[in-house]
């Protein structure tokens, strides 16, 4: 027998003889031993894990410790700087606030601040009071063509699907937009009771699925999008394009997850995987978008109806400028998100590697409408990791006039970034359909938590605001961020991100840093030019 099984096998019967020793009764020897021992024996025999074979029982040490690895990690090891995708001061901070607990901090920061991309915004002798402050901003969302134009705060939740998050998790999500009175993004998995029943103003999102809102063959119903849409508490519409965390692949509702009930509300098979298309069926050229959203705007008596997006080809965004010129259809908004953003599932490469980061997306997205003059009739709206008041600020400093936060309301509900929302074991109860989980998500007391955490956000970055000078977030621009971009030198946002002059774009004065996306940007398609006179080409010759 090898030298490492009879190792095992002597732990085996050394582990057996503590337990005896410890509970002063060596007749549990006997069972206790005869348990390990097969245990040990089966993992010599299997062949599935070679640490097994070699090291039969000791071997099971290495899934304990490993399944322990992120509990540990959490709660033994991190510094308060610590802690991927979300650090643990940020999380604290937002527990602080949901809980309404004392939210600030001792002895001084514990950031470097002379470590390359250190950010800050600069504040003013002329601070004003917070008293003198507006406690509730909001800013109102619809273009002239818009029948119902909404007020929306400053944060609001971000689009996460019922499916993802739990009945309870959507329920309490809503109610606390209810009482905070700001709006609850469905997420693509479609319009639901939990979004309906407590009064929440809500954006319903529709995806690549068209869920709610599709025919049997997964195509889009004009007749149940009009429908739905003309429910009271559905205040906007947002065509979901792609998303910061899987870009170009479209959302992901493991089979696991996929009940009756949340088959019944997206119309698909219950028990199987739905992977949405990577792309919409409805349209297929930025012009034929342009028409898509003006359809959305007629079949829901003219709400706002928006879009969001995480940038990919920046040529791409370009079209759909030029088309919304070529149409006069205008988007009453565009929701940016970013590669940082968060899902419940994706692949990893997507979730790395794909996608621009929120910022360098934002401030295109903001330079191409101001060059096209666009942007005075369309609001832009930041998502992809939103925490603290502090990205808020450095948001609307980019061009966003709002901000969605999807993983800040998740925090408040009491997720504890367990890092396994994938796989239907949430211990929370807020990612997963598992009822004996779910319910220890509890509506009544976590909605308030909600609620306090969007409530004491909004203060914090008014407080801010009136330490810069300001009276209103619509006073913010790039010029009051601040970046260390080495250990000698400093930059502001509009030296990083430098200002385009409005209408520029349609004219021969484009900005270097922009011409080349001008040029390949058609309104005939989202492909570059140079793609689609390669193809028009081969076309002809076929």
């Amino acid at each position: 027998m090898q030298k490492p099984i009879i190792t095992g096998l002597v732990i085996i019967v050394f582990i057996n003889l503590l337990i005896g020793l410890v509970w002063h009764d060596m007749l549990w020897l006997l069972p206790v031993s005869g348990l390990c021992l097969a245990i040990g024996l089966y993992d010599a025999k299997q062949t599935h894990h070679s640490i097994l074979i070699n090291y039969p029982f000791i071997g099971r040490g290495r899934w304990i410790v490993e399944g322990l690895r992120p509990f540990l990690q959490q709660y033994l090891l991190e510094s308060e700087t610590d802690g991927r995708p979300i650090s643990r001061m940020h999380r604290s901070i937002v527990y602080q606030r949901a809980k309404d607990d004392i939210d600030s901090s001792p002895y001084g920061t514990q950031l470097d601040t002379y470590e390359n991309g250190y950010e800050w915004i600069g504040h003013s002798l002329s601070a004003m009071g917070i008293k003198e402050m507006n406690r509730n901003p909001r800013v109102v969302i619809g273009s002239k063509e818009c029948k119902q134009p909404y007020s929306a705060s400053l944060l609001n939740i971000s689009a996460m699907s019922f499916g993802a998050l739990s009945a309870n998790a959507v329920e309490a999500l809503n109610k606390g937009a209810a009482k905070g009175d700001f709006y609850h993004n469905t997420g693509e998995g479609g319009l639901t009771p939990y979004h309906l029943n407590n009064g929440g103003d809500v954006v319903w999102q529709i995806g690549t699925g068209y869920f709610g809102c599709r025919n049997s063959d997964g195509s889009f119903s004009a007749e149940k999008f009009a429908k739905k849409a003309s429910h009271p508490n559905v205040k906007m519409i947002e065509i979901k394009l792609s998303q910061g965390a899987k870009p170009g692949h479209g959302g992901i509702l493991p089979a696991h997850k996929n009940t009756p009930e949340i088959a019944a509300v997206r119309g698909v098979e219950p028990g199987t995987q739905v992977d949405s298309p990577p792309r919409h069926s409805a349209f297929s050229t930025p012009i034929e978008m342009m028409e898509y959203i003006n359809e959305l705007r007629k079949l829901s008596n003219g709400k706002p109806i928006g879009f969001k997006l995480s940038l990919g080809r920046k040529s791409e965004f370009v079209a759909i400028c030029k088309a919304m010129i070529k149409t006069g259809i205008k988007p009453d908004f565009i929701t940016v998100d970013g590669g940082e953003g968060g899902t419940g599932a994706a692949p990893l490469e997507y979730a790395n590697s794909i996608g621009f980061p929120l910022r360098e997306a934002l401030a295109f997205i903001d330079d191409c409408l101001i060059g096209f003059d666009l942007r005075e009739d369309i609001r832009l709206i930041a998502s992809g990791k939103v925490i603290t008041a502090f990205d808020i600020v450095k948001n609307l400093s980019l061009g966003a006039d709002l901000c969605n936060s999807a993983r800040g309301m998740m925090l408040a509900l009491g997720c504890v970034q367990s890092l396994s929302c994938h796989t239907n074991r949430c211990p929370t109860g807020v990612a997963t359909q598992d009822p004996s989980l779910a319910k220890g998500l509890v509506v009544e007391d976590k909605y308030q938590r909600v609620a306090r955490f969007h409530r004491k956000t909004i203060k914090a970055f008014m407080d801010i605001l009136s330490s810069t000078g300001h009276g209103s977030p619509s006073s913010l621009n790039r010029t009051h961020i601040f970046r260390r971009v080495s250990q000698l030198e400093v930059k502001r946002y509009d030296d990083i991100f430098p200002l385009v002059k409005r209408g520029s774009f349609l004219t021969d004065n484009i900005a270097d840093a922009f011409k080349l996306h001008v040029k390949e940007g058609s309104a005939r398609s989202f492909m570059p030019t140079s793609h689609l006179a390669k193809i028009e080409e081969d076309t002809k010759a076929v």
